[in-house]
């Protein structure tokens, strides 16, 4: 083995030093051009007084959970928030996913398992509207 000296020490903690600081850059530069994605769905059901159709569809909307691109999920119904005019709670469901990227979201809208709800559900819904943004910070 070889006998390290002070100056191949401090030569090989320069090296060192600045792969860690390129590898840093280069993380923070993949993740400036990576931007989340939030995929906000809402669900008008055609019988809006069914607790069994808003029930089925917040099944539906569970099996989503195990889509490998889908970073959170959040399933909900209208809040019993205070009515003001800019507030809007006439859907019956909502969910909210979020993405590392868009990319993630193309997968999602293919994968086998969103195909599957879409499928077997959308008999539920008379109406869907979709608001997808991407992260600006």
């Amino acid at each position: 083995m070889k006998k390290q000296t002070r100056r191949t020490f401090i030569a090989s903690a320069v090296v060192l030093t600045a792969g860690v600081a390129t590898g840093m850059s280069l993380t923070t530069m993949e993740a400036k051009d990576k931007k989340q994605l939030a995929h906000h769905v809402f669900f008008w059901l055609k019988n809006r007084d069914s607790k069994e159709d808003l029930n089925k569809l917040l099944e539906g909307l569970r099996t989503l959970r195990k889509i490998e691109t889908v970073r959170s999920l959040h399933i909900g119904v209208p809040a019993s928030t205070e009515l003001r005019p800019v507030v809007d709670a006439s859907y019956s469901a909502s969910e909210l996913i979020l993405f590392d990227d868009v990319e993630g979201q193309n997968v999602y809208q293919v994968h086998p398992i969103h195909e599957k709800f879409v499928k077997e559900y959308s008999h539920l819904w008379e109406k869907v509207i979709v608001y997808d943004s991407l992260d600006v910070e």
